[in-house]
């Protein structure tokens, strides 16, 4: 048998080979499963048609025109900004609180850490089911208490103020674990050098916070932000399951306007045009956060 190392330019050979295969898997999959659907969504704007088996019309642009001229489209987008700015303040601001408790020293934190997690990890149906039961107005919790309070019912699905606070309300129930995790993975990267010299310096928690805290999760806290804002703003089982975008289109957005207008008004180039404008949306909201927000600074 000869020795390993005799011929090391055939292990060289060999990684490089590895590599490439991978990268050319990893670049057929992107092709097939994103790329390729993109671009054929972003094809069916441009035509006419009632059904993907059907003839399909060559339009042009006339699928956008018409729908950049409808009342609904620009509510929706509306809709849109607001569902997915009221749910990542909500989320970062307590992500950033649980982070930073679950970062203290106290009896039981491992397993309170592993149960922050928990809503995460639950599906989104049992999640939106639960919620239903618990405001239901004859045997929901959350109704019996507010009667027990002696407040006024509330009817969750039925006033536009209250169906959008019960989509974000769900939303960041079931994704701040996510944004906590991130927050508490990055506070355990900083060094507790910072916050003993500060002490010395005679500094409050507040001060140590913004000037120590905060400056440390910046880079963690612009991801966050951004990855949240693409996921928020394309979200769609959370409000369909709960609202269906009602009532009276309260809480529709352009993710659950493209559904409409494809599959119930059989419009399949009006909806991938709203998919198109939506995503056309996303990209230089995207372009302009990375400009603002670079994440490495000179």
């Amino acid at each position: 048998m000869l020795p390993a190392g005799l011929f090391p330019g055939k292990t060289i050979l060999s990684s490089k080979a590895t590599i490439y295969t991978f990268l050319v898997i990893g670049l057929l999959v992107t092709l097939v499963l994103i790329v390729a659907p993109v671009a054929y969504a972003i094809s069916l704007s441009f035509y006419k048609l009632d059904s993907f088996v059907g003839e399909a019309k060559w339009v042009g642009l006339d699928n956008y025109i018409a729908i950049l001229k409808l009342p609904e489209f620009w509510s929706a987008l509306w809709n849109g900004v607001v569902y997915s700015a009221g749910s990542i303040v909500l989320q970062v601001v307590l992500g950033i609180g649980f982070a930073l408790i679950l970062n203290e020293a106290f009896p039981g934190r491992n397993f309170v850490r592993g149960l922050s997690i928990l809503p995460y990890l639950l599906p989104t149906v049992v999640v939106i089911l639960t919620f239903k039961w618990m405001v239901d107005g004859s045997i929901g919790i959350i109704t019996k208490a507010i009667a027990a309070m002696g407040l006024p019912p509330v009817n969750w699905f039925e006033s536009s103020g209250a169906a959008m606070t019960s989509v974000i309300l769900v939303s960041v129930w079931m994704w701040t674990p996510f944004v906590t995790t991130c927050f508490l993975a990055a506070l355990q990267t900083v060094p507790t050098s910072l916050y003993e010299a500060a002490r010395v310096d005679g500094t409050t928690a507040v001060q140590r916070f913004f000037h120590i805290t905060l400056p440390m999760l910046k880079p963690i806290l612009t991801v966050v932000v951004l990855l949240r804002a693409i996921w928020m703003f394309n979200k769609f089982d959370v409000i369909w399951l709960l609202t269906r975008g009602g009532p009276v289109g309260s809480t529709e957005h352009l993710a659950i306007l493209s559904y409409r207008y494809a599959f119930s008004l059989f419009d399949i180039g009006g909806g991938a045009a709203i998919a198109t404008i939506s995503f056309a949306i996303l990209s230089v909201g995207v372009f302009f956060y990375f400009r603002i927000f670079p994440l490495e600074e000179d």
